[in-house]
Protein backbone atom coordinates (compact mmCIF):
# COMPACT_ATOMS: atom_id res chain seq x y z
CA UNK A 1 0.00 0.00 0.00
CA UNK A 2 1.18 3.31 -1.00
CA UNK A 3 2.21 5.80 1.73
CA UNK A 4 0.17 8.69 1.72
CA UNK A 5 -2.83 5.68 1.31
CA UNK A 6 -1.80 4.14 4.14
CA UNK A 7 -1.74 7.69 6.26
CA UNK A 8 -5.05 8.76 4.61
CA UNK A 9 -6.76 5.25 6.22
CA UNK A 10 -4.87 6.34 10.09
CA UNK A 11 -7.07 9.56 9.81
CA UNK A 12 -10.10 8.16 8.48
CA UNK A 13 -9.99 5.47 11.13
CA UNK A 14 -8.83 7.97 13.93
CA UNK A 15 -11.73 10.29 12.98
CA UNK A 16 -14.39 7.63 13.04
CA UNK A 17 -12.97 6.35 16.84
CA UNK A 18 -13.14 10.25 17.64
CA UNK A 19 -17.15 10.64 16.46
CA UNK A 20 -18.13 7.32 18.44
CA UNK A 21 -16.63 8.92 21.18
CA UNK A 22 -18.65 12.07 20.52
CA UNK A 23 -21.96 10.07 20.39
CA UNK A 24 -21.22 8.39 23.42
CA UNK A 25 -21.32 11.29 25.58
CA UNK A 26 -24.22 12.48 23.90
CA UNK A 27 -25.98 9.20 24.58
CA UNK A 28 -24.80 9.85 28.16
CA UNK A 29 -25.85 12.44 28.83
CA UNK A 30 -29.41 12.64 27.55
CA UNK A 31 -32.36 12.29 29.58
CA UNK A 32 -33.61 8.55 29.80
CA UNK A 33 -37.27 9.32 29.28
CA UNK A 34 -36.25 11.69 26.25
CA UNK A 35 -35.55 7.93 24.56
CA UNK A 36 -39.19 6.89 24.84
CA UNK A 37 -40.88 10.05 24.24
CA UNK A 38 -39.07 9.88 20.56
CA UNK A 39 -40.26 6.26 20.09
CA UNK A 40 -36.67 5.05 20.13
CA UNK A 41 -35.13 2.22 22.02
CA UNK A 42 -33.83 2.92 25.88
CA UNK A 43 -31.17 4.89 26.90
CA UNK A 44 -29.06 1.64 27.50
CA UNK A 45 -29.38 0.61 24.97
CA UNK A 46 -28.34 2.91 22.95
CA UNK A 47 -25.46 3.91 25.56
CA UNK A 48 -24.14 -0.13 24.38
CA UNK A 49 -24.94 0.35 20.71
CA UNK A 50 -22.74 3.40 20.63
CA UNK A 51 -20.01 2.18 23.41
CA UNK A 52 -19.59 -1.13 21.43
CA UNK A 53 -19.39 0.70 17.90
CA UNK A 54 -16.69 2.95 19.52
CA UNK A 55 -14.91 0.12 21.39
CA UNK A 56 -15.41 -1.79 17.89
CA UNK A 57 -13.27 1.23 16.04
CA UNK A 58 -10.67 1.67 18.50
CA UNK A 59 -9.66 -1.81 18.72
CA UNK A 60 -10.00 -2.80 14.90
CA UNK A 61 -8.51 0.83 13.65
CA UNK A 62 -5.26 -0.37 13.38
CA UNK A 63 -6.12 -2.79 11.26
CA UNK A 64 -7.43 -0.21 8.93
CA UNK A 65 -10.32 1.54 7.60
CA UNK A 66 -11.45 -1.19 5.31
CA UNK A 67 -12.03 -3.93 8.31
CA UNK A 68 -15.51 -5.66 8.60
CA UNK A 69 -15.86 -4.80 12.65
CA UNK A 70 -14.58 -1.25 12.07
CA UNK A 71 -17.34 -0.26 9.14
CA UNK A 72 -19.88 -1.83 12.01
CA UNK A 73 -18.84 -0.19 14.84
CA UNK A 74 -19.01 2.96 12.39
CA UNK A 75 -22.40 1.95 10.80
CA UNK A 76 -23.86 1.55 14.70
CA UNK A 77 -22.56 5.30 15.70
CA UNK A 78 -23.86 6.94 12.32
CA UNK A 79 -27.12 5.18 13.11
CA UNK A 80 -27.56 6.87 16.10
CA UNK A 81 -25.98 10.16 14.98
CA UNK A 82 -28.30 10.56 12.30
CA UNK A 83 -31.71 8.81 13.58
CA UNK A 84 -31.49 8.88 17.01
CA UNK A 85 -29.60 12.06 18.07
CA UNK A 86 -32.23 14.60 15.91
CA UNK A 87 -35.21 12.79 17.13
CA UNK A 88 -34.03 13.28 20.78
CA UNK A 89 -33.32 16.93 20.07
CA UNK A 90 -36.14 17.23 18.78
CA UNK A 91 -38.24 15.86 21.77
CA UNK A 92 -36.26 17.65 24.32
CA UNK A 93 -36.39 20.87 22.50
CA UNK A 94 -40.64 20.69 22.60
CA UNK A 95 -41.38 20.88 19.07
CA UNK A 96 -42.96 18.60 16.97
CA UNK A 97 -45.53 16.16 18.86
CA UNK A 98 -44.05 12.62 17.60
Amino acid sequence: MPFIAFWILQVISWAGTAVGVGAFIHALVQRADAYQAADRKTKPIWLAITGAGTIAMGLFQFVGAGSFFWLAGLVAVLVYLVDVRPRLIEVQRGGKNW
